[in-house]
């Protein structure tokens, strides 16, 4: 009987590697009909390279959220044309599945639907009931620069595989404050990320609320809205689901590579990223293969003097993670201090109406290992103390396509988690 299984395990991946594919550029925007996201339960390490396996070898799979080792769930996206073997494969190893998007392209219809009627029934003014494209979001930041000269300047990050500047704003009330330093949109997909960075630089610089007042005056904010350039221009305008760069690899059709697993700290130790191009945690051939990666570590250790705390926006999850990624078997000298900051972020948001919860702590320890990610560099390689990278809304009802409707809602969130998060590192003598 143990045989039998293993013949059929076997036979079930020879199936899987008889329908690999590569991520190839497509000359037309990318359609997910009828593509489903189910979610996994997965217990034993047989179960989960089994489905690791599978991401990495066909493009009829995306691994939409990786393994939570205290949930044992993983969430991953299933072509229609190969959901039968799919399912069978599950019986096999018999692995618990539910059914979380029944069709991931109607999600994004819905998405650009609402992105239309937003347009047609606007006055042409920037807002945060729809997403933008970088081109827009370039342009609302060069308004927001001619129109508070006094307290903001632009930054440089440096320049993209495909010749995009990376941009950020500055912006500061007077000299000698503290340094906040926030990353945005390293994963093309995740548009909610792009769309709170710039309704946060528009708080700063428009709330009349005290204690927003006091955020914005208190403390110099270095803010990179949309960090991959060219990964974000491409799931606008050819695919949706894309999240990593867009760098060529020498020796595979697939392109691009996982700039959040490409900086020199803890680089592909502990299975924290993929050494496969095609797979989505690709972490580059060496540390700083990728170009924005390896112009961030640079600008950032040239201000490393500036800035004190360092944060980057992520979703899906609602988690706020704090160093290490690389392993749940140690923690950080200050790891106490950095859950009393979790506990007030997630209690102040957790207070206001949505009721939303987030779970924190370090990235390996509450959801998985993550080697090579821009805030475990700036943490040890900067000796930055502070730094946390927020997963926004949601769980996975709708993913990385969270609807525009919610864009605000988040937003307030992050708002209130914020003004926690920086008071309680204060109070704690960080900054």
């Amino acid at each position: 009987m143990r045989l039998l299984w293993l013949c059929a395990a076997a036979a079930a991946l020879l199936l899987v590697l008889a329908s690999a594919g590569t991520l190839k550029d497509s000359p037309t925007k990318e359609r997910y009909d009828h593509y489903e996201v189910y979610r996994l339960t997965l217990r034993n390490r047989l179960q989960l390279d089994v489905i690791e396996r599978l991401a990495e070898l066909s493009n009829k799979y995306n691994i939409w959220k990786d393994y939570d080792a205290h949930s044992q769930e993983l969430h991953i996206m299933v072509s229609p044309e190969d959901l039968q073997h799919f399912q069978q494969l599950l019986r096999v190893h018999g692995i618990g599945s539910e059914q979380m998007v029944a069709n991931v392209q109607a999600l994004i219809d819905e998405e650009q639907v609402t992105a239309a009627a937003d347009t047609a029934a606007s006055d042409g003014t920037f807002g945060w009931t729809k997403y933008y494209e970088l081109a827009e979001i370039e342009a609302w930041l060069d308004s927001v620069l001619a129109a508070y000269p006094n307290v903001t300047e632009q930054f440089i990050v440096g320049q993209s595989y495909e010749n995009r500047t990376i941009r950020g704003i500055k912006i500061s009330h007077q000299a000698g404050n503290p340094g906040i330093f926030i990353e945005s949109n390293i994963h093309a997909r995740e548009w909610i990320t792009s769309a709170s960075a710039t309704w946060f630089i528009n708080q700063l610089l428009t709330s009349e609320e005290p204690a927003v007042r006091n955020l914005a005056e208190s403390y110099d904010w270095h803010i990179v809205p949309v960090f991959n350039v060219d990964g974000f221009e491409y799931s606008h305008t050819k695919n949706r689901m894309w999240r990593k760069t867009r760098q060529p690899h020498a020796t595979s059709e697939c392109i691009g590579a996982d700039a959040n697993r490409n900086f020199d700290s803890h680089w592909m130790v502990n299975n924290g990223a993929s050494a496969n191009p095609c797979s989505e945690t690709f972490a580059g051939d060496v540390p700083g293969s990728e170009p924005e990666a390896r112009a961030l570590a640079e600008y950032l250790s040239s201000i490393q003097d500036q800035f004190s705390v360092y944060i980057s926006f992520h979703s899906y999850g609602q988690y706020l993670l704090s160093p290490f990624g690389h392993t749940a078997a140690e923690f950080p000298d200050n790891y106490d201090d950095l859950l009393q900051i979790g506990a007030a972020f997630a209690t102040a948001i957790e207070e206001l109406p949505y009721g939303t919860v987030y779970t924190y702590g370090s990235t390996a320890d509450v959801l998985y290992v993550a080697t090579g990610t821009s805030v475990d560099w700036v943490f040890n390689e900067l000796q930055k103390k502070i730094g946390y990278t927020i997963e926004y809304r949601d769980k996975g009802r709708y993913g990385f396509i969270l609807p525009p409707v919610q864009i605000l809602p988040n937003c307030q969130e992050l708002m209130a988690g914020m003004l926690a998060l920086i008071d309680k590192t204060k109070q704690l003598g960080y900054i």
